[in-house]
């Protein structure tokens, strides 16, 4: 599909077909395609120039709002994209410990740097690929990969490495897995192991942050990590990514101290604005509560259809991010995700494509529902989900 244009829920691609868009750029359109308080932001900045390698007041006020929104972040660093914020994080991470290991988990995906693609989820999982061709033996040999929601796995990894492992990076709920939410406990077993053996915890909230909540994650959950990654969202559709925490771990980054990173396109003034205007938005009241209604809502519709198709089926949601799983499930980790019956999936995608609903190409990708979304949409996404079934 080459896409031609959006507007609130829908899009339409180069033959004028128009869909229900669950896709939304992978995340970052929260408000709906082309909100106007957001293209209107973009239009007053652009007149001044598109670009300059050099602070603005946008990406200083962009940052406060950030700064302000996330209680664990105290200085924040914007990038051009969520890969160069992980990247960045993870050398960051490596420079304050002194150390060159770092655990992650199979089927997460945290961009396409060297040392994460290692059983990355989301694309690769689809074409099954548990790595990328180019990445040097010795990135891997010192990526650690243990499967998601199993705090006994990653206690004995650091019993294994002890005083070894600079960082864990975690999504705190999974999304490229298909969406993977923690069990209890998980996370604050993750901050509990990564705190007492010294190494940092980086949550990737590329993802979630802004997503389930302004806090993201971390302030859902009530576990504070010592890096947040964030993209998508906080530069309302356009490229964009930031890492930030704790004042000591960021004061290692140039120019204040010796881990070096920087891009003449980080805090665009473009994005920065287009970001502001989308947070503001975020920021009115009953938001969220919107986002969860047309969430459960979406999940209802889709569980009840499943059940009278007698189709076994999982879906799991947090918020406005959900997926659906043709498997009875559970589904906490990549085994369970990929036990699913993805040939099935893949005809109800494509009966769904003909029927004008836009979702991922995968049952390891996420849902979004956007506030621009309705509960007409709604309805039609599920009587075209009931129609689609057929073909499975």
């Amino acid at each position: 599909m080459f896409i031609a244009k959006g507007a609130g829920s829908k899009i339409w691609d180069s033959d004028d077909n128009e869909y229900i868009d669950y896709v939304c750029s992978w995340g970052p359109m929260i408000l709906g395609h082309a909100h106007p308080e957001v293209i209107a932001a973009i239009k007053v900045v652009v007149e001044n120039g598109t670009s300059f390698g050099a602070p603005t007041e946008v990406e200083n006020e962009l940052a406060q709002m950030v700064v302000d929104t996330f209680p664990s972040i105290d200085m924040v660093r914007f990038v051009s994209s969520g890969t160069e914020a992980t990247m960045s994080a993870l050398r960051l991470a490596r420079a304050f410990t002194g150390r060159s290991k770092i655990v992650k988990f199979d089927g997460g995906y945290h961009g396409h740097g060297d040392a994460l693609l290692v059983k990355a989820g989301s694309g690769l999982a689809t074409a099954g690929v548990p790595t990328s061709a180019g990445i040097h033996a010795g990135l891997a040999a010192d990526t650690i990969v243990l499967p998601y929601n199993d705090s006994e796995a990653l206690e004995k990894a650091f019993g294994a490495h002890p005083g070894e492992i600079a960082a864990v990076i975690a999504e705190p709920i999974a999304g490229n897995m298909g969406v993977v939410p923690p069990q209890p406990g998980y996370l604050d077993a993750m901050r509990e192991i990564t705190e007492r053996d010294g190494a940092l915890l980086i949550f990737d909230e590329v993802i979630s942050g802004f997503r389930v909540g302004l806090d993201g994650a971390q302030g859902m959950f009530n576990v504070t990590p010592d890096l947040t990654c964030l993209g998508k969202i906080v530069g309302g559709g356009l490229p964009v990514g930031a890492y930030g925490g704790r004042a000591d771990v960021m004061a290692i980054v140039a120019p204040l101290g010796p881990m070096y990173q920087a891009g003449t396109l980080s805090g665009n003034p473009l994005a920065m604005a287009a970001g502001i205007a989308t947070l503001e938005q975020l920021r009115e009241p009953a938001v969220y509560d919107e986002l969860e209604r047309l969430g459960t809502l979406l999940e209802t519709g889709m569980t009840r259809v499943f059940a009278d198709a007698e189709v076994p089926m999982t879906i799991n949601r947090v918020g406005s991010l959900l997926t659906v799983f043709f498997s009875p499930g559970p589904v906490r980790d990549m085994a369970d995700a990929s036990a699913g019956d993805h040939d099935a999936f893949g005809r109800w995608f494509h009966g769904l494509l003909e029927a004008g609903i836009y979702i991922a190409p995968s049952d390891y990708e996420a849902w979004f529902v956007s506030l621009a979304h309705t509960e007409a949409d709604i309805q039609q996404t599920v009587s075209a989900a009931k129609t689609a079934l057929e073909s499975v």
